[in-house]
């Protein structure tokens, strides 16, 4: 699959010798927003990355956009001060890059205007000599509506801008832009490897590109877009077995209710971007409005986007989604979702893998990335399997939200906060955050919401739990104990009298715990799974006297299914 498989401890894939990506192309061509994207998924693959920016470089020595000589961005001859002042940092910035290189990197993404055919030539003779393979990527955007969109929601939010008047900041901008389109050579020389995207991505065009790593790359490209998205991360609810792979248990009542609670705090969330949206819109002026590329209050993370809920076919994670598809969402099952599987050690606690498989613990702590129980998965195995899924994710143009358990969380948010693969065990996503995370032009931003407290609600759990055990009076007198194991005995005979196989329409009421089983319609492309009986909603709470009911008759049920196909609760296979 994709360079994880080659991850060394230097970060080098020594068959890919060093490559140097210069970005080409006028102010506003997505240029920076590429350059990241680039070195977000090279980082991921384990490969030492890292973009140099002409203009950051520039702000850090001189500041603003204030503080730059007039003619610092005109076209046609400068003052001898400006000119010896550009090649300064010129030379500044080329000095890191070679840097760099020296200690071990092996990738530069070189984002700078490089827009005359003589620069391009000096940067690859500069390079070249030096044993780099040079390589360029040219954004052009014949789409005015994107130039106009990235100068208002990128360039404004740039360093240079800060503290200006919006509309002075844009004609300052406009003036740049218009002095680089005088002297702006396109790449035209065939010798040169290059790519040139089209209003980023509509069309590529590949010339003289060679190696593993720079077809890499190559691909990468073809399958992004500069178009703004939010994704959304959160854990699958809690299993009626928590601890044992093989046993593909169904939610417990309190993964319903954390299912439910997730769905209608993403809604909540989504509508009050919304209306912000809106409200901010109505101050805005005909230009601002203008320049917008979605209309408000259907940006990213806003209610009026697409939302699509990726899930894996398991059934904790499936039906974690559910609430979504009910309420109409799109809702689709990819394999590659599915939890690391644990191997061997499955179902035991740490203690029982420290007595059972002394030098295997000893292993997985020294590198908890690639290290492997027998008929594991590793991190790093993970990892290549998660690769179809970063580009679905670059792909998407609508708002995504992955249910997954945390090993694979982990994975997909390290990609895109830029992390090691190193990195990738130590990442905390914890039960009852949702992740919120938008890829934006110099990064990612990130915010993490708090939807559901898991300590109150299972200590608000095990309390019906016991009064039910105990037999705790009602508000009427009456003891509940005998009314709970008998109706949970009843139950358990009516729920295998379930039919496997329902119409679309056709809906089942069973028992006094309300469970509804209906056909889930929607949940993915080829089918939302097998049709068995753990395809069914449970619509009782945790903590009441139906919630332990029906825990109680679930967990029967799928204690048979197990004895059935042999599977125990110990580890071994």
């Amino acid at each position: 699959m994709a360079a994880p498989l080659y991850t060394t401890a230097s970060g080098q894939l020594f068959h890919a010798g060093k490559i140097l990506i210069a970005t080409v192309g006028l102010p506003a061509r997505g240029k920076t927003h590429l350059s990241h994207a680039i070195e977000r998924y090279l980082r991921w693959l384990g490969v030492k990355t890292k973009v140099f920016s002409l203009g950051d470089y520039r702000r850090k020595m001189l500041g603003g956009a204030d503080k730059i000589p007039k003619d610092y961005f005109k076209s046609g001859p400068k003052s001898p001060e400006t000119e010896a002042l550009r090649k300064e940092i010129l030379n500044g910035l080329d000095e890191g890059v070679i840097n760099f290189f020296d200690g071990g990197g092996q990738v530069v993404i070189y984002d700078a205007n490089n827009g005359q055919q003589a620069r391009r030539y000096a940067i690859r003779e500069k390079f070249g000599k030096l044993g780099i393979h040079v390589m360029f990527l040219e954004s052009i955007c014949t789409d005015k509506s994107i130039v106009e969109a990235n100068v208002r929601s990128v360039k404004l939010s740039s360093p240079d801008y800060v503290g200006w008047d919006p509309e002075k900041a844009v004609q300052d901008f406009y003036s740049r832009i218009s002095g680089h389109e005088k002297f702006y050579e396109p790449i035209e020389n065939p010798s040169f490897p290059y790519i040139k995207l089209i209003n980023v991505g509509e069309q590529v065009v590949v010339n003289n590109i060679q190696g593993y790593l720079q077809s890499r790359i190559v691909f990468f490209l073809m399958n992004i877009h500069n178009r703004q998205r939010t994704i959304y991360f959160a854990r699958a609810g809690e299993a009626l077995i928590e601890h044992l792979y093989k046993a593909d248990a169904d939610l417990s009542s309190l993964g319903w209710d954390y299912s439910d609670e997730l769905c209608n705090f993403l809604i909540n969330l989504r509508k009050g971007a919304a209306a912000r949206s809106i409200e901010k819109a109505q101050g805005e002026t005909e230009a601002e409005l203008a320049g917008r590329r979605d209309l408000p209050g259907a940006g990213p993370g806003e209610e009026g986007r697409p939302l699509e809920v990726w899930t894996s076919a398991r059934r904790r994670s499936s039906h974690t989604a559910y609430p979504f598809a009910e309420k109409g969402y799109r809702v689709i099952e990819r394999s590659q979702l599915s939890e690391m599987n644990p191997g061997v050690v499955d179902g035991m606690s740490a203690e029982e893998i420290i007595k059972r498989y002394p030098d295997e613990w000893e292993k997985k702590q020294k590198e908890p990335y690639s290290h492997r129980f027998p008929r594991a998965e590793s991190y790093h195995d993970l990892s290549v399997r998660l690769e179809p899924i970063i580009f679905e994710l670059e792909r998407a143009r609508s708002d995504v939200l992955i249910i997954g358990q945390s090993s694979v969380l982990r994975c997909l948010i390290a990609y895109y906060q830029g992390m090691q693969p190193h990195e990738i065990p130590s990442i905390q996503v914890r039960e009852g955050e949702l992740v919120e995370i938008r890829p934006e032009a110099y990064g990612v931003s990130t915010r993490i919401h708090n939807f559901w407290d898991p300590v109150a609600r299972r200590q608000e759990r095990d309390r019906a739990f016991e009064c039910a055990r105990q037999g705790c009076v009602d508000e009427d007198g009456e003891e509940r104990v005998a009314e709970t194991q008998a109706a949970t005995d009843a139950e358990a005979d009516q729920s295998d009298a379930v039919p496997n196989s329902q119409s679309q329409e056709e809906v089942d009421q069973v028992g006094r715990r309300g469970r509804t089983t209906v056909k889930m319609l929607g949940l993915g492309q080829g089918g939302g799974g097998e049709e068995g009986n753990w395809m069914h909603r449970r619509d009782s709470s945790s903590n009441t006297p139906e919630g332990i009911r029906a825990d109680a008759a679930a967990l029967r049920k799928l204690e048979q299914e197990m004895r059935e196909a042999g599977i125990k609760e110990s580890s071994t296979f």
